[in-house]
């Protein structure tokens, strides 16, 4: 198979990926907690490379001990998980840059773990992407509506007597993994772009909340392979046209609701008019 072709399988395995993991972050606000975790387990990958390990292990391993840190440092008070997400995202990058200056023969291409590399990628990557779809698509079939509901009424979750931290645990689980496995196919830098730009792009286009995850999805993986398409034919970095697909989806998504509640408005003050020249009319004639 050709180094295209398993890019685009990986580009579209990414797109489906973030109908579901690109929502959990943008209905529950997390887009700088998956920020700060993409660029923070960079040393991870810098780490394992220097033991001759898969860098792909190395930021998985890293990026759960980061969320852990994460989830203590927020609970340390006057603080919060803004500010926790920006302390470890400054020491993940700060670490990996050091880790890299420190080693200048790594034989590694560290440029790939910030922007990713489309067309490098492997058919263990794909695999580990599959896997890591499926299961998200089995937990959000299991516990989706009991993820909505905390998600937009945590308080009305817990007096209906669920617990807090098996949904945050669920949700912290699914956007590290999603946030890990998108790493060789647009890095750290731009891999939270695909995840969250076709999810943000949906939630300004979709009528109800239940459609974001589908039309998300749809998004993602047209995004991709569009950005795929772009680079092949303007010999022109993958990851960065990805990125800027992704970006330019959100400014359309944007234009068309802008445009549609244009329409909407000028439709419902025209439907005004009519309906004050009617009882303009019902006056007249009750009057007469």
């Amino acid at each position: 198979m050709s180094y295209f072709a398993l890019a685009a399988i990986e580009l579209t395995l990414l797109g489906l990926l973030s109908g579901i993991a690109g929502t959990l972050i943008v209905l529950r606000r997390r887009s700088f907690f998956a920020v700060a975790l993409s660029h923070a387990t960079f040393p991870g990958g810098v780490v394992f490379a220097i033991a001759g390990w898969n860098l792909l292990l190395g930021q998985a391993l890293f990026a759960v001990v980061l969320v852990l840190v994460m989830t203590a440092l927020a609970r340390v008070p006057g603080q919060g998980r803004q500010v926790a997400s920006g302390i470890v995202l400054a020491f993940g990058f700060a670490l990996g840059t050091l880790l890299t200056s420190l080693n200048p023969g790594l034989g590694v291409p560290v440029d790939a773990l910030l922007v990713g590399s489309p067309l490098a990628v492997t058919p263990t990557d794909i695999g580990i992407t599959a896997i890591v779809l499926l299961v998200t698509l089995v937990v959000a079939a299991t516990y989706g509506r009991r993820m909505l509901f905390h998600t937009f009424d945590p308080t009305g979750f817990r007096a209906a007597g669920y617990r807090q931290w098996p949904v945050e645990l669920v949700v912290t689980a699914i956007i590290t993994a999603a946030v890990v496995v998108a790493m060789p196919a647009v890095g750290a830098i731009l891999g939270v772009a695909v995840l969250i730009g076709p999810a943000a792009a949906a939630r300004v286009l979709a009528p109800r909340v239940e459609w974001v995850p589908p039309i998300a999805a749809a998004l993602g993986v047209a995004g991709g392979l569009v950005g795929l398409w772009i680079s092949r034919e303007f010999s022109v970095a993958a990851g960065g046209a990805i990125g800027l697909t992704m970006a330019g989806l959100f400014l359309v998504a944007l234009i068309i609701s802008s445009g549609l509640r244009g329409a909407n408005r000028l439709r419902a003050r025209e439907t005004r008019k009519v309906r004050y020249r009617e009882g303009d009319q019902i006056d007249v004639g009750g009057s007469a």
